[in-house]
């Protein structure tokens, strides 16, 4: 025959200061607008496609741009630009739409992958084709024969693209950093 035996529990020792924090909940970091999945996170994806799309149409628009390795390489980088933000903001429109934010890591960290390559990408062939322009307009002096004007224009557009990448990126990498 068994008989039920009761063994002593001890109580949990007090909270102090040390161990509250460290037995307190994890707080998870809220939606930032810009992040992605927000509103912010929409505005900023259909402004990196605005600027990208005139830098693309102004430099393409161009006669001589694929006699410029800089200029073709800020059409591609340009092109690049717009697919990768535009299919962003569909899926950006989508999680609005369904209510639903990216806290998955793996989506995560893949919008901070593809942000950093294609806001690198952007920004370097902005200062490659800031630097021609500037070599065609102030060194050689031949505005005349060439269209500065464009260049310049197609230029400062995809210096503004990376102006709008920038928060895309740093927040999806915060984001990711603060798991």
């Amino acid at each position: 025959m068994s008989h039920p035996a009761v063994h002593p529990v001890e109580a949990p020792p007090p909270l102090t200061t040390e161990n509250a924090a460290a037995a307190a909940p994890r707080v998870r970091m809220k939606d930032l607008q810009g992040m992605a999945g927000t509103p912010g996170g929409l505005v900023l994806r259909l402004f990196q496609s605005f600027f990208a799309i005139g830098a693309f149409l102004v430099m393409s628009t161009t006669s001589d741009f694929p006699s410029v390795t800089a200029f073709r390489f800020l059409v591609a980088a340009s092109g690049l630009q717009i697919l990768w933000s535009l299919s962003l903001a569909m899926l950006d429109i989508y999680a609005i739409l369904v209510k639903r934010n990216f806290r998955n890591r793996r989506a995560v960290s893949l919008f901070a992958a593809g942000d950093v390559i294609t806001s690198t990408l952007i920004f370097s062939a902005a200062c490659a084709s800031a630097g021609i322009t500037v070599l065609i307009g102030n060194d050689l002096q031949s505005c005349s024969k060439n269209h500065c004007a464009q260049f310049e224009t197609s230029t400062g557009m995809a210096f503004m693209t990376w102006f709008a990448a920038l928060p895309s990126f740093l927040l999806n990498f915060w984001s990711l950093a603060s798991r």
